[in-house]
C-alpha cells in the first residue's frame, strides 16, 4: 500500500480528498495540517527541514498539497505570510518530493490570471496576477516547476465543499434576509471539491505530469449562481443583480476580484478522457448532501 501525504487536510479540499481516496485500497493517507488533531500530524510546510524530515519518515508515493492561505483581502497587508504559505510551502514540498522520488499534486488558482479575458483561459495563456494572493500562488507554481521532478499543478476556481464557502454563506443569508445583492459581472465556474478530488485521484494513477485547469464544466456569474442555489434549496430570497462597482461602494474589498475567471480544462481534454461534471449537476449533488 502506497502512502500519500495530504497537507491542509482540514480544509475543504483536504476533506474531499480523504473521502475520495477512502475506498482505494492502493493508498494509505497520512493527514497533516498546521494543528494536531485526531489522526492528524502537525506539519509546518513553510519549514523546509521539517518537511524533508517528515517526508523521509513517511516515504510517500505522493504528496497532495491542499494547504494554502486563501483569505485574499487579508493578504494585501500580510504579504510575508502569504509568500511563506503559498510560495515557500509548495517549494519545500517540491524539494521533499524530488528527494523521495514522490509525485506532487499542487493546487493553484484562477487568480494567477489578470481576470480581463474574453474567452476561457487555457493552460498555455499568459499569466498576470493582480492581487497578492494571485502573485504568491503563481510563485508557488514556479517553485513547483523548478524543484519537482514529477508534478501535477491544478488550477481551480470558485471552490465549495465541506467547510466555509460561498454556497453556505448565501444559504445563511437567505435565512436572515428577504433579498440579497450579488455581483453579476464576475464570470467563472463553480467547482465542487468532490469533482476536483476525483480529478486528483485520476491523475495520481498516471504519469501525465504538467499544469492543468480543473473546474466543473460550463460557466455563470455570482448572481445567477446564487439564484440556482436558492432554487435548488427551495429558498424564496430575492437576488438583486448588481455590478462590482455598486457592490464595492457598500462593501469595500482590499483585493481586486477577477472579472473573468472561466478556465478551460484544455490539458485534461488533450491528454486524457477525464471529464468534470457540469456545474449545475455538481451544485445539485452538493445541496442534496448538505440539506
Amino acid at each position: 500500500m502506497s502512502k500519500i501525504i495530504v497537507t491542509g487536510c482540514n480544509g475543504q479540499l483536504g476533506r474531499a480528498i480523504n473521502k475520495e481516496l477512502l475506498g482505494d485500497s492502493r493508498y494509505e493517507i497520512v493527514n497533516t495540517d498546521v494543528f494536531e488533531g485526531d489522526g492528524i500530524t502537525p506539519l509546518d510546510i513553510t519549514n523546509v527541514d521539517n518537511v524533508i524530515k517528515f517526508a523521509k519518515e513517511v516515504k510517500p508515493e505522493a504528496i497532495i498539497n491542499c494547504a494554502a492561505y486563501t483569505a485574499v483581502d487579508k493578504q494585501e497587508s500580510d504579504v510575508d505570510l502569504s509568500y511563506k504559505i503559498n510560495a515557500i510551502g509548495p517549494r519545500n514540498l517540491a524539494i521533499a518530493a524530488t528527494e523521495l522520488g514522490a509525485k506532487l499534486v499542487h493546487v493553484s488558482t484562477d487568480y494567477v490570471f489578470d481576470g480581463n479575458g474574453t474567452r476561457p483561459y487555457v493552460e498555455f495563456d499568459q499569466v498576470g496576477p493582480v492581487s497578492v494572493y494571485g502573485k504568491t500562488k503563481l510563485a508557488g507554481e514556479e517553485f513547483v516547476k523548478q524543484f519537482a521532478d514529477r508534478f501535477f499543478t491544478i488550477r481551480t476556481a470558485w471552490l465549495y465543499g465541506d467547510g466555509k464557502n460561498f454556497v453556505k454563506t448565501m444559504l445563511g443569508l437567505s435565512d436572515k434576509y428577504d433579498e440579497v445583492s450579488v455581483v453579476k459581472d464576475q464570470l467563472g465556474t463553480p467547482t465542487s471539491t468532490k469533482e476536483l478530488a476525483k480529478a486528483i485521484h485520476f491523475l495520481l494513477g498516471t504519469e501525465n505530469y504538467g499544469t492543468f485547469h480543473g473546474t466543473c464544466e460550463g460557466d455563470t456569474n455570482w448572481a445567477d449562481f446564487t439564484e440556482e442555489i436558492f432554487r435548488l434549496a427551495g429558498k424564496s430570497t430575492k437576488v438583486n443583480h448588481v455590478t462590482t462597482k455598486e457592490y464595492l461602494e457598500k462593501n469595500p474589498q482590499a483585493a481586486p476580484r477577477p472579472a473573468y475567471s472561466i478556465l478551460e480544462n484544455y490539458m485534461f481534454k488533450l491528454t486524457s478522457d477525464f471529464m468534470f461534471a457540469d456545474w449545475h449537476d455538481a451544485i445539485r449533488d452538493y445541496l442534496e448532501e448538505i440539506l
